[in-house]
């Protein structure tokens, strides 16, 4: 029952997608909808795979900082899996503020500011645990250090130095480590003091009355009198008293010097109403952040006006009613919500029935085969396992890869896999290879996407056991039908045992494999250099054949099985072999064409060397 109520400051998980990890909020307000649903107001936190990676850069240099400023060697000596598990446990803090529907709430987490006294490694040891050291801004795109850290250690708390002994001398001089501003052993007694005070409010009052924008901001007497006994003016007066050496005479005369009353006005009197107005809606906003509200809401104000404004509007009125609404706010709202578990069957589940057969080549059946189930062989992407209880979907769906139940509640809590992806240069996962199935070298860096490097050149050589098993289980393997079907799996263990069984009783009846003999590459570019590829000899411009009175067989013209509107773009050699391609064959037309013009009156011999090579 308590596990499952959620009240206002807790931690909580929120799902938001079935296959994404959860979102990790801090409840501020539960409200009630119009139509009976509870809606939680809620601090986002984010992941370090929510930012960009310019941010993740700065967020590591910080955590080294953090690391030599702690000075803490268990750091050093953590093995690579559990510091990959940490990056996990790392969170963002942000300013923004949103509404999600409480019926989202999938449990509890911690999550605790980093500071000096803990260790990073206690982290690890406890479940549902984040920490986090960083704000995160989603619109500006920033990250900055978290002003609300707690600041231990010798570089903020001061060394105390050893208690005098009796009759010690302290050595130091009192003057110049302190400035004395009363003496509590001065002549006058306390009814005196109280008279000069009575006299110093009046003094006061008398200057608002004479100073115009006094009398605009206070315009009544009650008013005056009231600003007059601020804490400003007795300040004054008590140190008027002290710098006159507790003489009452003096002391009064210091108080209207020739000029005119002496006028002292705190921040309260200082600020206008417009400027209260920005420095209460920037409380409500970003709390006691004095920076952000001088930076945002009242730059031309410094950060002491504003802390001492602060203090002294706490004493006001306008601040106990506001206190008094805000409380009589909160009573009308929720402090707690009931949250059912979530039992319901998550999406990315798979069963026996939904897995898609070869997955990968090892893992399918063979045709007609049974008894296999359909995914064996497929491993968890994070800790290699092949057996659980139960098997999610996870990544791209032309993936197909999927993570056991243990994995994916620790990619739904913290937003990664178990397993970092780089120990030892690339991982590779269990189902997959460095090398992508074209040659290219893929990296895989805790998301099942493929990232190409550069191409490299790769040798693929075939075993002498798999040539064997290719001839003999020719039945089973239909190599002509999988050359023309590259993407059906091959199950090759089953090839493989089958070939195995087979072998003895085929030994007698196979024929030997014939060894290659390849030549090495020095004597093939040796016969290459030895033998140049000859030169194209060019056909001579002036030798053409008058075909005006010459009739073809056939009127349609050879186009060299191209269509028929290519003739008008191309020229009439290129359509006939003219352009230094392949030699043809003589067609028998222009044999009849060759006999036509030997009859003319010109030597076969001579039509034979000139128009018909030229032809070819």
């Amino acid at each position: 029952m308590a596990a499952n109520m959620y009240r206002v400051g807790d931690y909580v998980y929120f799902e938001n997608s079935s296959s994404n990890p959860l979102l990790i909020r801090r409840i501020e307000e539960l409200n009630k909808t119009a139509n009976g649903n509870v809606e939680a107001k809620v601090v986002c936190f984010y992941r370090r795979r929510d930012i960009s990676a310019t941010l993740i850069a700065l967020a590591d240099k910080h955590a080294r900082e953090l690391e030599e400023e702690m000075e803490n060697p268990e750091m050093a000596d953590l093995p690579e899996k559990q510091k990959h598990q940490l990056r996990h446990r790392e969170l963002f803090l942000s300013r923004q503020l949103e509404s999600l529907p409480a019926t989202h709430i999938r449990g509890k987490c911690c999550v605790t500011l980093l500071n000096e006294t803990e260790t990073l490694k206690s982290y690890l040891d406890r479940e549902d645990a984040f920490f986090y050291s960083l704000v995160y801004d989603p619109q500006q795109k920033t990250l900055l250090a978290d002003k609300g850290e707690i600041r231990v250690g010798t570089k903020y708390q001061a060394e105390i130095t050893d208690l005098l002994k009796e009759g010690e001398d302290d050595g130091r001089e009192q003057a110049k480590l302190e400035e004395k501003v009363w003496d509590p052993s001065s002549p006058l007694i306390e009814k005196q003091i109280d008279q000069f005070l009575v006299v110093a409010r009046s003094v006061g009052t008398f200057a608002r009355a004479l100073d115009c924008s006094s009398s605009v901001r206070q315009p009544s007497l009650h008013m005056s009198a009231a600003a007059a006994s601020r804490d400003i003016t007795l300040f004054h007066a008590m140190d008027t008293l002290h710098k006159n050496g507790y003489d009452m005479t003096r002391a009064i005369a210091a108080l209207v010097p020739q000029g005119g009353p002496v006028l002292c006005r705190d921040e309260m009197e200082e600020w206008s109403a417009s400027e209260a107005n920005l420095f209460e809606e920037a409380l409500e906003k970003y709390g006691k952040d004095f920076t952000d509200i001088q930076q945002d809401f009242l730059p031309w104000k410094s950060l002491t006006s504003i802390i001492e404004y602060y203090y002294m509007w706490k004493t006001t009125d306008r601040y106990v009613q506001q206190k008094r609404l805000k409380a009589a706010e909160a009573e009308s709202k929720l402090k707690q919500v009931y949250i059912p578990n979530y039992n319901k069957p998550n999406p990315n589940q798979l069963s026996v029935n939904s897995v898609k057969p070869g997955l990968v080549n090892g893992a399918g059946v063979l045709p007609g085969a049974t008894g296999q189930p359909a995914g064996l062989g497929r491993a968890c992407e994070s800790c290699y396992t092949t057996s659980s209880y139960q098997w999610y979907s996870w990544g791209p769906s032309n993936m197909q890869c999927r993570l056991c139940a243990s994995c994916w509640t620790y990619w739904k809590k913290y937003g990664g896999l178990k397993m970092p992806t780089r120990l030892d240069g690339e991982r590779p996962g269990p189902n997959r290879s460095n090398m992508s199935p074209h040659g290219l070298p893929v990296r895989h860096s805790g998301s099942p996407k493929f990232a190409v490097k550069t191409r490299q050149a790769f040798y693929l050589q075939t075993t002498q056991l798999t040539r064997v098993a290719r001839r003999i289980c020719q039945d089973l393997l239909r190599s002509r039908y999988l050359a023309r079907h590259p993407y059906i799996p091959v199950n090759t263990a089953a090839i493989k045992a089958e070939c195995a069984v087979r072998l003895p009783d085929m030994s007698k009846k196979l024929i030997a494999l014939k060894q290659a003999v390849r030549k090495p590459l020095e004597s093939v570019v040796r016969y290459l250099e030895a033998h140049p590829c000859p030169p194209k000899p060019e056909p001579p411009r002036g030798a053409s054949i008058s075909t005006g009175s010459l009739t073809p067989i056939k009127s349609s013209p050879i186009l060299n099985n191209g269509s028929p509107t290519i003739l008008g773009k191309r020229t009439y050699e290129q359509h006939n072999g003219l352009d230094g391609s392949k030699p043809k064959v003589l067609g028998p037309q222009w044999d009849i064409m060759s006999k036509r013009v030997s009859e003319q009156g010109r030597p076969p011999s001579a039509m034979q060397d000139n128009e018909v090579h030229e032809l070819d």
